[in-house]
């Protein structure tokens, strides 16, 4: 499933399967693998990532740092580290959820990266809420959507999908997107 507005794809599916310049992944501190999308791009990346990884010396909330994708589609991985929302001390963390997507980019654009893809940072474990990570991802993908061919949001979920769908639809017909 997959919505295309304009060069700003909202789609249901497998990161993992992307042949896109870079999949952005929703990584931990250690960059050493994980669960969720981590997990499931260590496992289909190979060992040449987890490699590549421990050289990194890790990576701190709301930053990013870039890696070959190895046996990927994908060209490039981009590794951010997305605020633990239950974490209560804190204060700042819609700020580095905005800046996981804006150091993405702007790691993407240095690296000449003209197609991304996105899964839903935080959204799993770290429990970001649904409301607030479709928000900051889609108003980020519109601020930089002039500066790639294709950003691709995508979701794993059916109700991530659903939401984030639903909140470009409305976005639309109020007539805000500035293109």
């Amino acid at each position: 499933m997959e919505r295309d507005f304009n060069n700003i794809i909202i789609m249901k599916g497998d990161i993992t399967d992307l042949d896109v310049d870079a999949i952005v992944n929703a990584a931990n501190e250690s960059l050493l693998g994980g669960g969720g999308v981590d997990g499931a791009i260590h496992a289909k990346a190979g060992g040449g990532l987890l490699e590549e990884c421990r050289k990194l010396g890790g990576c701190k909330t709301g930053e990013a740092k870039i890696t070959k994708g190895y046996n990927l589609k994908a060209k490039n991985v981009i590794h951010t580290v997305a605020p633990r929302w239950y974490d209560y001390t804190l204060n700042n963390k819609e700020e580095l959820l905005q800046n996981c997507y804006v150091n993405s980019y702007e790691l993407a654009k240095k690296n000449g990266v003209k197609t991304i893809a996105f899964p839903c940072l935080g959204m799993g474990v770290f429990q970001v809420p649904q409301e607030v990570g479709a928000k900051v991802s889609i108003e980020t993908a519109i601020k930089y959507s002039k500066e790639f061919e294709k950003i691709y949001l995508v979701c794993f979920s059916d109700s991530d999908y659903e939401y984030y769908f639903e909140y470009m639809e409305n976005r639309e017909t109020t007539n805000i997107i500035d293109r």
